[in-house]
Order: structure tokens, then sequence, then C-alpha cells
């Protein structure tokens, strides 16, 4: 009995298995297709991991081409190798990083030569030689290219070609491969990585509405308790992780600009003169800040065991008004940074404007209802008071000092 039991146990967790890896299996599937459809749909990321890959295989080829078939020389595969891998995100760091692959495989090539004139012994060799070149590669210098020196070594050993004359044969084609690499790479296509910054910059600001409209929703409703605040508060923690993304891409943005000015820019097939002042990445940092924190805030308000009282929930459905408005202005302003159709900001809006008058007006008044009901309702309301207005002013710079 009890086998049979143990054995519809194990059927179970097989089952489980199976279910998990068949999900796996289909998720990955409907990702490829995803990305093959956004690559096909137009310019994007997805179109711009396309077009690298093409760029090394065809890297490679040129270069295997021009190594065995024009020059026929027989240490023709490290010119597809090192071509291969040269083709990366920015012609900068393809430079860079030719310089150090090639410097790693001279060393590799010239330590693999010495060690195997030292001890006539293929194993002897490679016991001398790898342990110091893997060391080796993790001099700072070298950057991620330092293994290469190791690699390089085993090839030259394990050939059994580690005369003058063969060492040359692979620097020469180390130093081919790099030259095609990096001329492929700048000459077609170069990549610019302006689009990234954009659409980080929009997705941050609609996301930060995002997360506006729905404390928002939460105050008008009456729906705000511990629970919900703490869950708001995650949301917009979770911005920190775009911010993040947003200074990657704009170091991106600026390492693909050097060495890809005048006519190699001209070569790339999206526009180069759109990108954002890095400005914009400040202010809608100091955006995000202004949003954690008053998240932060209403979390304390609603924990009864940080905070004696919490404001009036009339002074907060008013709060919540204004709050949806911010929200409003975050979406318009993601739409502006896209280079959609504005239907008009809502802050330099009148009516808009009037209206958010109003309800601030109303929130001075309940923070000077609450002056009478105890200090720490007050101080609640006025740190709440003082951070949206805050939020207004970098959404809108001509808010500031009204």
């Amino acid at each position: 009995m009890t086998r049979v039991i143990n054995g519809t146990g194990s059927d179970r967790a097989t089952t489980g298995r199976l279910a998990r890896a068949v999900d796996a299996v289909r998720w990955e599937t409907q990702s490829v297709g995803q990305a093959a459809r956004a690559a096909v749909r137009g310019p994007g990321r997805e179109r711009d991991l396309l077009v690298q890959s093409l760029k090394a295989a065809l890297a490679a080829l040129l270069a295997w081409l021009v190594a065995q078939v024009w020059l026929n020389d027989p240490m023709a595969l490290m010119a597809p190798w090192v071509a291969l891998v040269l083709v990366q995100a920015t012609v900068y760091s393809s430079l860079v990083t030719g310089a150090r692959q090639f410097a790693a495989i001279c060393i590799g090539a010239l330590v693999a030569s010495g060690a195997q004139a030292v001890t006539d012994d293929t194993t002897g060799a490679l016991a001398l030689s790898v342990p110091v070149l893997v060391l080796l590669s993790n001099w700072p210098r070298f950057g991620d290219q330092g293994i290469y020196a190791a690699t390089t070594a085993v090839f030259t050993i394990a050939s059994g070609t580690v005369s003058v004359e063969a060492v040359g044969h692979r620097l020469g084609q180390a130093a081919l491969g790099a030259v095609i690499g990096v001329a492929v790479n700048a000459l077609i296509l170069p990549p610019v990585h302006l689009r990234d910054v954009r659409e980080n910059l929009a997705a941050l600001a609609r996301e930060a509405g995002e997360v506006l409209s729905a404390v928002a929703g939460d105050l008008r409703d009456g729906e705000w308790d511990a629970q919900t605040a703490v869950g708001r508060l995650n949301a917009a923690k979770r911005l920190q992780d775009r911010l993040d993304a947003l200074r990657s891409a704009r170091g991106w943005s600026r390492e693909s600009l050097r060495l890809t000015s005048g006519a190699l820019r001209k070569l790339h097939r999206a526009p180069t003169d759109a990108l954002p002042p890095e400005d914009e990445d400040e202010r809608l940092g100091r955006i995000t800040g202004h949003v954690t924190a008053l998240t932060r805030s209403l979390a304390v308000a609603a924990d009864e065991e940080r905070s004696p009282a919490s404001p009036d929930p009339e002074v907060l459905g008013s709060y919540g008004k204004l709050l949806e408005l911010l929200g409003d202005s975050c979406r318009a302003e993601a739409d502006r940074l896209l280079g959609e159709e504005e239907p008009g900001d809502p802050l330099l809006d009148e009516r808009t404007e009037a209206a958010m008058r109003d309800l601030h007006s109303a929130l001075q008044e309940g923070l000077t209802k609450e002056a009478g009901q105890g200090a720490a309702r007050t101080a609640v309301l006025g740190t709440l008071v003082l951070q949206a207005e805050n939020l207004w002013a970098d959404l809108n710079p001509q808010a500031r000092g009204r």
C-alpha cells in the first residue's frame, strides 16, 4: 500500500515537473516569436540586436574569405574568430576590446612558444604556460579579454606549430580580424544608442504617472490602509530600477557617439540629433524621488503603529484629486518625450491649473484645520502638501515660485 502511495506521489511530482518544463518552453517560444515580430515590425531593441548579430556573422565571413581564400594563410582561423567578437555594441568599445584582445593574444602566443621551447613537450608546455596566463587574465587592464591569452596558448601548443613563423602568422591573422571586425561595425550601420534613452525617459514618466493615479484612486475611493500603502510604496520603489536603466542607456548613448561623428554618423539609419538633454534625466530622477517620498509618507500615515492619527479622509480625497492631475501630467510628459501628438499638458492648461490651485487651497485650509487637532496630524498633511508641491514644480518649471 505504501509503495502505491509513493508511486502516485512520484508520478504527480514527475507530471508537475513536466508541466513546468512545457510551460517554460512555451514561454520561451512566445518570447522568441514576440522578439521576431518586433524586429520585423519596426525599429527597436530587437531589430538592433538582429542587425548587430548579422554584422558579426558578416565580419567573420569576410575575415575568413580574406585570410583563407585570398591570402591562403594556414592560420586563417584566427581572423574570423577575432572579427566575430569585435562587433561590439559601440564602435568605441570595438576599438578598446580589439586592443585588449590583440594584446592578450600576443602575450598568449609568445608565452606558449617560450614554454614549448623550454619543455619541448606539449603537456609540459601547457602545465607551464596556462596557469600563469589564466592568472594574468584577471589583470584589470585586459578587461574581459584576458582569457584570450590562455586560449591562444592552448591553441598554439595543441597545434604543434610554435615556430617564429607560426607565431607571426597567428598575430598577423589576429590583427587582420581586428581590422575587419572594427571596420564592419563602424562602416555598416554603426550602432548609435539614442532610442533607449528616449524610451526609458518616457517609460519612467509614464510609470510614475501610473503610481500616482493608483494612489489617487485609492484615496478617492477611501480604500487606503496600511497594506495598500505598502503595496503602492513598493511600486514607487520599482521606479528606481527604471531610473537605473535610464542611466545605463545614457552611458551607452554617450559612448556610442564617440568616434561616430560626421560621416560615420550619417551611415546610421536612425536620426542622431534628437537625444534628450541630460537635464531631463536629472528632472525625471527628482520626480521619481518625489513620488517615492510621497508614497512613503502616505504609508507612514496609514500605519497605526507609526502615526498616531492619519489626516481626515475628506482631505485625503482632495489630495487624491491633486495626485490624479499630477499623474495625468506625467503621462503627457511621456507622450511628449516619444514625440506623439500632444493633447496639451494638463499643468499648462488654464482650466486644469485653476483646478489644481483650488485643490491646493483646499489642502491649505485642511492643514489649518488639522493644526487645531494635534501636531502629528499637521506634520503628516504638511509633508504631503510639500511633496506634491515639489512634484508639481518639477513637472511644470513655470509653476516655481507661484
